[in-house]
């Protein structure tokens, strides 16, 4: 009993009301008017996944729910169940219904938004389109039996065509004979048989059966003796008509009938989508967000949470604009005590909470700004307003305590109920009432999962500081306008301020200024007083929080403009760079095809030595033209000192490799790969890029013929090797000892050019590359060799350099 007595306090049935008119459905309308509300936590969330999901596919134009050709079919059912005979427009609503959940299924189906608690309720959806294509091929678009519904009716309708035809012919002679003896010259009927208006004085002329006459008797309907044989033959076939209509009736009846579970669990998964479609609707209207229930142990947060009766009010009937309130509460608190003036919006602060509860419970979103995090509830009891009944001498203070007595049994077995009490302890003895108050809360914070009560008793603000599971709040009064501002704040009690509003309301000031005189001085003047200090400190607090919003704000403005020019500057950047990537690939394009028509030249006819060096030549003027940077190498990092062990890299091989030895004259013994050889300091480098501090040369060094010495390495680094057909040596196929005279052969002839020598010598099983290499190994000739490029054979061929 107290539940439905709270859904009335909360005026829960204007909420369901305002919810039906957003249903696309009849049956839709009457399920949202009377909302169940769910009694575990499972099912609330299973309605508010289902609510998310139909808001996913509102917001969608091209996905949104469609419920066209659904009617309220249930009684249909129902008399079909128990063998009754439908009508053609009964049966026409049964064939659309079953039309339409398919629709909708298909839509469900066919969206690529997630909507798994849909498309699982969905999947149980049987829509007969057998039944439905039976049904429009026996029931004509007007609910009538069409001829085609069986050979026998479309028989019987012919015959009728013949008859009636025959009757209107005999007619319409009798009229053109008769004429002057008719009162109008139409054909008529009366009890389905066709007459003539006959005027009275006349009736001689036109002998048959007088059916009727009008009011003043001047015009009698005459059936002629001509066609009563018609008329008789015209009822039986009309009889005929009506049973052979209610066999194809009774035909479909039964099969409908035959599915009848399966058509009301299709209305049932229809209801449910129209509730979730009309709940996802009047939630987009409300401009809600979709609430998450919290366990115990965390803390409840509604910010800006409106009153949805008030924001219809204000929408629908030009109403004042609805003050949002905060709600803020930790896990621990388990009583909220809310105080302050009269007309200040507490009872209204009490209904927005106990209305939020209920419509997260039932899978509606909360009209307040996200996140929205609330506890669940197993169910909501309210004492608000005044039960007091002269019938049953009850007083206001006795109509409470019936009240209160019902929540304390509801909540005896239950202690995770929401108790909402307005005015508790009011309508007696104040200082009785304010005890029964104290009492009455601090037995719910053992027992409810949470207790908001409004009082205007001053005993009541100080259980906060007794008690942690106690919190105070206050609706705002402005002491200049001398009028609430209908907002919430949490942590300091409220003043009544019953001068200042009776003051407002007009009450003469004569009697306001006694009865202030007659408040007497003491603790309950200080605590006015502190309570009025600490409300001034909190709205200078508001005016300087509202003064270092406008700062972060405009910090943030000119953070985004900083953003937006560093996004054009790196816009910007990346521009140039494009366009600098393009200028060095056209001009890399362009030297290769120089380099392209210095190697075609060169391939032409027999290659000389000369020729070799006249190419190289012109590649190294190419590279200094095109490669700018390239005759500008980065300025070195002295202080590099090599040690046996570290590992260093060797730029004009393109190797990195390992020190085994450091010799006299500034020269290493590397080892990279398989090959180990001596290489000058001066050729190399730390894997950072650090040149090495070379020693310094003797005094009596001949410069000149350090400077022979110097010309050819500089060469070497700088001029880029070509290979061509007269520097390459094919030994493949040939054993070790048949290749040696023909590589010691190339050597020979390749000393006085310089330069490289590639070797090709295949892969296979090695032995032919070992060979080559112990060969060149022993050569006085070689400085070094390696493998060459994967391009270029990779480890089937050897390139030779020589001294």
């Amino acid at each position: 009993m107290i539940r439905e007595e709270t859904l009335n306090l909360l005026e829960w049935q204007r909420v369901c009301q305002h919810l039906s008119t957003f249903a696309a459905t009849k049956i839709g309308a009457i399920a949202a008017r009377q909302l169940a509300i769910p009694g575990d936590r499972q099912q609330s969330q299973q309605l508010l996944q289902q609510t998310q999901e139909a808001y996913a596919l509102e917001m969608n134009p091209q996905t949104g729910l469609t419920f066209g050709g659904i009617r309220d079919i249930w009684e249909a059912l129902e008399r079909a169940e128990i063998g009754g005979m439908l009508q053609g427009e009964e049966l026409l609503n049964v064939a659309t219904t079953l039309s339409g959940a398919r629709q909708l299924r298909r839509v469900i189906d066919n969206t690529e938004l997630e909507v798994p608690v849909l498309r699982e309720l969905v999947s149980e959806l049987r829509t007969y389109p057998e039944l439905e294509q039976e049904i429009h091929h026996c029931i004509d678009e007007r609910g009538d039996v069409a001829d085609r519904a069986s050979p026998q009716l479309e028989g019987i309708r012919r015959q009728l065509k013949q008859v009636r035809d025959r009757i209107y012919q005999t007619l319409n002679r009798i009229i053109q004979r008769q004429g002057s003896a008719l009162q109008e010259h139409l054909i008529t009927s009366r009890g389905d048989r066709f007459v003539l208006p006959v005027k009275a004085p006349q009736k001689e002329k036109i002998p048959g059966i007088v059916h009727d006459s009008s009011a003043t008797g001047a015009t009698l309907y005459i059936e002629p003796r001509a066609i009563v044989n018609e008329n008789n033959t015209l009822r039986t076939l009309q009889r005929q008509e009506k049973n052979a209509e209610e066999v194809v009736l009774r035909r479909l009846s039964q099969s409908i009938a035959e599915v009848i579970p399966d058509l009301e669990r299709l209305l049932a998964i229809v209801t449910q989508l129209d509730l979730a479609n009309a709940r996802a609707r009047y939630s987009i209207w409300l401009e809600a967000n979709p609430p998450r229930f919290v366990e115990a142990t965390q803390a409840t947060e509604l910010r800006q949470l409106r009153h949805p009766l008030l924001v219809w009010q204000e929408k629908h009937e030009q109403g004042n604009a609805v003050v949002p309130i905060n709600v803020s509460m930790s896990p621990a608190i388990r009583v909220v005590t809310i105080t302050g003036p009269n007309t200040g919006g507490k009872t209204v602060t009490l209904k927005t909470l106990g209305l939020a509860m209920l419509m997260a419970k039932v899978g509606l979103f909360i009209p307040a700004r996200e996140p929205v995090e609330l506890p669940w509830f197993s169910q909501v009891l309210a004492d608000i307003g005044d039960e007091q009944s002269i019938e049953q001498s009850l007083s206001t203070f006795s109509g409470h305590v019936r009240r209160i007595s019902r929540i304390l049994e509801a909540v005896a077995d239950d202690e995770n109920a929401l108790v909402l009490l307005d005015e508790v302890g009011a309508g007696t003895d104040p200082s009785e009432g304010s005890a029964l108050a104290i009492a009455l809360l601090q037995h719910l914070s053992d027992r409810a999962r949470l207790t908001v009560a409004t009082t205007h008793f001053g005993e009541l603000k100080t259980l906060k500081y007794e008690d942690a599971r106690f919190e105070n709040a206050s609706v705002e009064f402005d002491d200049e306008s001398l009028s609430p501002t209908y907002r919430l704040l949490w942590g300091i009690p409220g003043r009544s301020n019953a001068m200042q509003i009776a003051r407002r309301l007009g009450l003469s000031s004569e009697v306001v200024d006694l009865a202030q005189s007659y408040i007497r001085s003491g603790i309950s003047v200080d605590v006015n007083e502190t309570i009025a200090e600490l409300e001034a400190q909190r709205r200078r607090q508001e005016t300087k929080a509202d003064e270092a919003s406008q700062i972060v704000a405009q910090a943030e403005r000119l953070n985004q403009e900083i953003s937006e020019k560093a996004e054009q500057l790196r816009r910007r950047e990346e521009n140039l760079k494009l366009q600098q990537e393009q200028a060095v690939q056209a001009a890399i394009d362009e030297a290769k095809e120089e380099i392209a028509k210095v190697i075609r030249r060169l391939q032409q006819g027999h290659a000389t030595a000369q020729d070799a060096q006249k190419a190289t030549e012109a590649m190294e003027r190419i590279r200094q033209q095109r490669l700018p940077s390239a005759s500008k190498p980065p300025k070195p990092k002295p202080g590099f000192a090599p040690k046996v062990g570290d590992r260093v890299r060797i730029p004009r091989l393109g190797q990195t490799a390992e020190v085994l030895a450091i010799e006299k004259e500034g020269e290493l013994t590397v080892r990279f790969g398989l090959m180990k050889m001596e290489v000058p300091l001066a050729d190399v480098e730390s894997l950072s890029g650090e040149k090495p501090d070379l020693p310094q040369p003797k005094a009596k060094a001949n410069p000149q013929k350090s400077s022979q010495t110097a010309a050819p390495a500089a060469t070497v680094k700088t001029a880029p090797l070509v290979r061509t057909s007269t520097n390459t040596l094919d030994v493949r196929g040939s054993r070790v000892h048949e290749a040696e005279p023909r590589l010691e052969e190339a050597i020979a002839q390749a000393v006085p050019v310089g330069g490289a020598l590639w070797i090709i010598h295949g892969k296979g099983t090695g032995k032919l590359r070992q060979g080559v290499h112990e060969i060149l190994g022993r050569s006085p000739h070689i400085k070094n060799f390696e493998l060459a490029a994967q391009k270029e054979g990779g480890a089937g061929v050897t390139v030779a350099y020589l001294k």
